[in-house]
């Protein structure tokens, strides 16, 4: 019965290394033509036997070969290599040879020692028969389902003593393809199958007791470098173990789909750990940092490898793998070469030696495969022995790490302690220094605080007698206006007494001559009656009756008009401008209005326009100061100008939300953009000198901003001044406090 198994795997292609570049150099190598094909003569089995010089290869990317008509095809190319080495390709590929028997009548075997094969046929032809498929295997398929008991595929072969057949193998892979096929009997086989596991299990077992090392390290000392090293064994041993095809028995054998990514995406990752590594490691922030941006590039290119893998272009990521992975060699090894011997840095020397012997043995191994060095025992396990030297002096590296930098901590203790005595005893001195210039300095301090408090203060007083006579200033205009409308009235009320007086006089007379009628005889009283009629006429009663109403009708109106002028004053005076209260605004303006009246020039007209419920809550007092103050400065405009007409100040209001906005606008001289930027400043003022303080509008601004309004100017020289007042209905909680 005809049966196929798997053996355990001699040789790997380590796709992080200079061997990476070889492998594609060398696959253009395969002869174009060779000669006829010849058969292998089998001899001796009981050590196995190489059957590459003796295959002939023919690359199928359109899969138009098949069972059927392979026998057929006239493309096979001899390959005269004892271990053929071809690229990923698309399609089959086919190897033929043909074997005869010269040996004992004992089972035979072939064996196939590369396991990242996703599809393999094994066919035999014997003479004067067909095509007879012997197996179907793979990775493709899961592993127990091959019936395989080794990652390696072995097929026995029926070929009795003196017997001839030619075989043909259908290859598919999604990996670079290597075929090192031997022939041996069955002792052979268990030998090297065994020599093949304990040689996995020493490296594995080794790698296992580094990595939880190192694993104990890290959570010791929390250095990264520890944990990005663990990683990259991790990654590195998985990528190892599946090359040999262990991966695939031990870890996802029921999930076949893996084989197609695990290679790449596993060699990557270990680049991209083994980079990182290496910086933390060599310290090639501090030592080279101009070599970290090309580390960076080669950590992204790997990152690339893994996505082209994942999308199916397995060709491209192993070629960027292997370039990347000889530039990443010698850019390292020339790095930790330089560091170790330039900065004197000791674990630069450990990692050049790690990286030389991996590197050795990988390049023995390539050797070997490529058929310059002979296919033995030594460049079989030589990779996994210049592997385990690199994980070995990488970990004998980190330990050492350990005590450089206890060294230097106590060593840094060391110095600390000194420059903290040292520090002491400078302390000390300049403490006797700093405190005789910290006396020197206070009184300087002191003298100069007192002289700044005095300032202070002169200046306080100073802003105390600039708002004084800003207010008497104010107060005298007042005072002059109420002088004079008050003064109207009452000079009428004066004037029209004399008259009253003179015509009540003539009354009293008229009266009396009617009062002696009472004690007068009867033949006189006609003679009486004549004589007041005749005083009627002369004083002409009906006159001074008049008279008197109008002159009494002149006091009420004069008298009406005082108290009106003593109305609006209190108005506008409001003793309790300390409190908020609720008032009507338009109140407010009009008292001004009243008190500026004497102010107002004949030609200017007050036009206005309240729109605005007029209620407020507010200070009074303050707010008729805003009015006073604006309202005359607007009166000051418009008297400055050249040319007169008539004019006018237009006072308007109107509600808008929960505010009150109050246009006070004027046909004045205005004023240009850099005035109108200074006109709230204190002791700004446009006015000569001794004509104003330059506090009134300043004063203005403070009383808004207390009651959280706003207040803005809009104004171009020569068109007037329009001042835009925004206050809230109910004053906000910051204008209480």
């Amino acid at each position: 019965m005809l049966f196929c198994f798997l053996k355990n795997t001699r040789h790997k292609i380590s796709l992080h290394s200079t061997a990476g570049i070889a492998v594609c150099f060398f696959l253009c190598l395969l002869p174009l033509f060779s000669p006829a094909q010849h058969s292998m003569l089998i001899e001796k089995a009981d050590k196995p036997t190489l059957v590459g010089n003796h295959i002939s290869i023919l690359v199928d990317s359109s899969d138009k070969y098949t069972s059927s008509n392979i026998t057929e095809a006239k493309g096979f190319v001899q390959s005269n290599a004892a271990i053929p080495v071809l690229p990923v390709v698309k399609g089959s590929i086919w190897a033929k040879f043909s074997l005869v028997n010269l040996h004992e009548d004992l089972p035979l075997f072939l064996d196939l020692q590369y396991a990242n094969i996703s599809n393999l046929e094994f066919y035999q032809q014997k003479k004067d028969s067909g095509l007879q498929m012997l197996q179907q295997s793979g990775n493709a398929i899961a592993f127990e389902k091959n019936r395989r008991l080794s990652p390696f595929y072995v097929c026995a072969l029926s070929l009795h003593k003196g017997d001839s057949a030619t075989y043909y193998i259908r290859i598919r892979s999604k990996h670079p393809l290597l075929i090192p096929l031997f022939v041996e009997n069955r002792v052979s086989l268990d030998n090297s199958m065994g020599l093949q596991e304990i040689a996995v299990g020493v490296y594995m077992g080794i790698m296992l007791a580094i990595f939880l090392y190192n694993l104990f390290l890290y959570f010791s000392t929390k250095d990264r470098s520890y944990l990005v090293y663990i990683l990259y064994l991790l990654f590195l041993s998985i990528a190892q173990v599946t090359l040999a095809g262990y991966a695939f028995k031990y870890f996802w054998s029921s999930l076949p789909g893996l084989n197609n990514y695990a290679l790449p995406v596993m060699s990557a990752l270990a680049g991209i750990t083994g980079i990182t590594f290496a910086i933390y490691f060599l310290r090639i922030r501090l030592y080279t940092p101009k070599l970290l941006p090309w580390l960076y590039l080669l950590i992204i290119l790997f990152t690339s490898a893994i996505v082209l893998s994942f999308v199916g272009a397995n060709d491209v990521s192993y070629n960027i793998l292997n370039v990347i992975s000889l530039i990443g060699g010698i850019v390292l090894l020339s790095a930790s070469w330089y560091i170790a011997k330039t900065k004197r840095y000791k674990p630069g020397y450990f990692y050049f030696f790690a990286w030389v012997a991996f590197l050795g043995g990988m390049i023995v191994f390539v050797l070997r495969n490529f058929n310059v060095l002979p296919y033995n025992n030594f460049t079989t396990y030589i990779l996994y022995v210049g592997s385990a030297i690199e994980g070995i002096l990488l970990s004998i590296a980190l330990a050492d790490k350990i005590n450089v930098l206890q060294r230097e901590k106590a060593q840094s203790q060391e110095e600390a302690m000194h420059a903290a005595l040292e520090n002491e005893r400078l302390v000390r001195e300049q403490n006797i220094t700093l405190e005789k210039k910290v006396a020197e300095r206070t009184e300087e301090l002191q003298s100069t605080n007192t002289n700044l408090s005095t300032a202070l203060q002169d200046l306080k007083d100073t802003q105390i007698q600039l708002v004084e006579a800003e207010k008497m200033a104010s107060l005298g205009q007042l005072t002059a206006g109420i002088a004079h409308e008050i003064n109207n009235p009452i000079n009428f009320v004066k004037s029209n007494i004399k008259p009253l007086e003179l015509d009540i006089k003539d009354l009293v007379e008229v009266i009396d001559a009617y009062s002696a009628l009472h004690g007068a005889p009867e033949n006189e009283i006609q003679g009486k009656l004549a004589q007041i009629d005749k005083l009627k006429k002369q004083i002409d009663l009906g006159y001074v009756r008049n008279e008197i109403q109008n002159l009494v009708k002149g006091i009420q109106d004069g008298a009406e008009r005082t108290a009106e002028i003593v109305m609006g004053l209190r108005n506008f005076s409001r003793l309790d401008e300390s409190e908020v209260k609720v008032v009507n605004v338009h109140e407010g303006i009009d008292s001004t209005l009243v008190l500026l009246k004497n102010s107002i020039p004949s030609n200017v007209s007050i036009i206005k326009d309240f729109k605005a419920s007029g209620e407020i809550e507010c200070f009074p007092g303050k707010l008729n100061q805003v009015f006073m103050n604006i309202l005359s400065n607007g009166l000051q405009a418009i008297k400055e100008k050249e040319e007169q007409g008539d004019e006018s100040i237009t006072i308007s209001t109107r509600d808008m939300d929960d505010k009150m906005e109050i246009h006070i606008k004027d046909t004045g001289i205005g004023m240009t953009d850099e005035v109108r930027q200074k006109i709230f400043d204190p002791f700004f003022t446009t006015k000569d000198v001794g004509e104003g303080t330059g506090l009134g509008l300043s004063i203005v601004y403070k009383i808004i901003q207390k009651h959280g309004g706003k207040i803005e100017v809009v104004s171009s020289k020569g068109k007037g001044a329009e001042f835009i007042i925004s206050l809230y209905q109910r004053l906000p909680e910051s204008a209480l406090s």
